[in-house]
């Protein structure tokens, strides 16, 4: 009983990891800044927050050298997610830019089995075919002059740079606190998105201060920590599949906050990725 019951603990904080994950979408469409501008403020407040967590906790800041290389290669992939999801963001809307960076489930159990040498599950490609067809529901014309089609495309990147940061954090998160880890990966992203706060326009933080806030502490400091520990909990690939509930939460902020209205193909994709986040939450329950 008290296995079950811990069980369910550790599903509600990933769903409540999330749900402020999902914040990213409505927000990522409503912040009026260049995209490298947004990611650098979001990036350095986060880490500002992380921080003083850290010290707070009295969290060692000791990485082992070994280790080095890997964290700063996590960090970029990081940075590279967030940007490319945030131009999808831009160019289509809430649904298309979450629900097409949810392909990452998929490139996941292709890659853990390789990277980490743990057994391939055929149920995961049934799990995965479920997502993708979600996905062809977003865009049924995937020709190069549609919007949506790169929209896409750029979901799909920012996919792959998110299973693979993933999939190397969870060699770490055992050895290291998660908002230590976060940490690290947020300074990464600070120090190579820094020249954008002066190169391109980023006088819109005048106005645009209270979301960016919102986006370093719910989202990001939270949201994302949050979501490391769960790796301690679950494999790279159940974890993933799992928060395919994102999205979800993400469209209905998205009609609440912004009025977009998803149309029935999305509403059809939408609920074939969530039928695979029930599944595999009953299979990995098991």
């Amino acid at each position: 009983m008290q296995k079950n019951t811990q069980h369910l603990r550790n599903v509600l904080e990933l769903n409540l990891a999330m749900l402020f994950i999902s914040t990213s979408g409505a927000l990522g469409r409503y912040i009026d800044m260049p995209v490298p501008v947004t990611i650098g403020f979001r990036a350095l407040l986060a880490g500002i927050i992380l921080f003083l967590f850290c010290k707070w906790k009295k969290i060692s800041f000791r990485i082992a050298s070994g280790d080095r290389f890997t964290i700063v290669f996590s960090g970029i992939l990081m940075g590279l997610h967030w940007i490319t999801y945030f131009y999808a963001l831009k160019m289509s809307n809430v649904a298309i830019g979450m629900l097409s960076l949810f392909t990452y489930p998929v490139i996941t159990s292709f890659l853990e089995p390789i990277l980490l040498k743990t057994k391939f599950q055929k149920m995961h490609l049934v799990l995965g075919s479920l997502v993708m067809l979600g996905i062809y529901f977003l865009v049924p014309d995937f020709s190069p002059e549609n919007s949506y089609a790169k929209a896409v495309g750029l979901g799909v990147t920012s996919a792959l740079c998110y299973a693979l940061r993933n999939l190397i954090m969870k060699t770490k998160v055992s050895n290291y606190h998660g908002s230590l880890l976060m940490w690290y990966q947020l300074v990464i992203i600070s120090i190579l998105l820094l020249p954008a706060l002066f190169v391109m326009d980023s006088s819109g933080i005048v106005t645009q201060w209270p979301w960016i806030l919102v986006l370093a502490i719910l989202t990001t400091a939270l949201g994302h920590t949050l979501f490391l520990f769960s790796l301690k909990r679950f494999s790279a690939t159940t974890a993933s599949i799992i928060s395919s509930i994102q999205p979800v939460y993400g469209i209905v902020i998205g009609i609440i906050f912004l009025r977009e209205i998803p149309v029935l193909t999305t509403v059809i994709g939408g609920i074939l990725i969530l039928t695979s986040v029930v599944i595999e939450s009953v299979r990995s329950y098991k």
